[in-house]
């Protein structure tokens, strides 16, 4: 069964209700980053951090998966499929998905300041200052914030190396580490690329970009790899 890798960003979230981040109307425009996504803000105003996160999560039970990733379960039907996401969130799983890799953390659960192996599950949509790990450390928001490594590049590297098709969806390939991933695909295998924005892609061997939205243009891919499938 040939393996599918998919690297999902915000594009795919964002029809589902997700509000984006660096979109011209995105959350960088009423944050800064250095008050809201760094272990420095942490540091210097958790409260601020944790109220900020706690609202993400408290939004993202209000939405629900998309065209997008319902097509992706399709998938499964007849590929063996790895999603690798930049996303916070569980539509993924939620929507049926095996296989997710999450590279920047889990927006609904929550991990140790002292020690980041302590991860548990957040109940509800809010976590609250004072909750604390069973080493007495408060919990924080279970997020890659900027300037922190990203544990979870190697295994999802591993992962695209062994890809037949690697389909790229909702990103710009802009934002690193996770950009790189699709260079770790093997040069001859197939490669596709949903996004809506202009994309400069030219340089990406065997590339095909579909340019819409991934609502409308992930299920008619998926359509046309099933089909090439039987």
């Amino acid at each position: 069964m040939k393996k599918i890798v998919v690297l999902t960003g915000a594009g795919i979230s964002a029809e589902s209700g997700i509000r984006t981040f660096r979109d011209s109307d995105g959350l960088w425009e009423e944050y800064r980053i250095e008050d809201v996504a760094t272990f420095e803000a942490w540091l210097r105003n958790p409260a601020l951090v944790q109220d900020f996160y706690n609202q993400r999560r408290k939004q993202l039970y209000e939405v629900e998966p998309n065209a997008a990733h319902y097509a992706l379960v399709e998938l499964e039907k007849k590929f063996e499929v790895q999603i690798i996401t930049q996303n916070v969130d569980d539509l993924h799983e939620r929507a049926g998905s095996a296989n997710v890799l999450h590279l920047h953390g889990e927006l609904k659960k929550s991990r140790s300041t002292i020690d980041p192996y302590l991860v548990y599950d957040i109940k509800g949509w809010e976590l609250k200052m004072g909750d604390k790990c069973e080493k007495g450390s408060q919990l924080r928001p279970h997020i890659v914030w900027f300037g922190e490594e990203v544990p979870m590049i190697v295994p999802a590297a591993k992962l695209s190396a062994m890809a037949g098709i690697f389909i790229v969806i909702g990103t710009s390939l802009n934002v690193y580490p996770a950009a790189g991933l699709i260079h770790e695909a093997p040069y001859s295998g197939t490669k596709y690329l949903v996004d809506p924005n202009d994309c400069r892609v030219s340089h990406i061997p065997n590339l095909t970009f579909i340019k819409e939205k991934a609502g409308s243009g992930v299920p008619k891919l998926v359509e046309k790899l099933m089909a090439k499938s039987c």
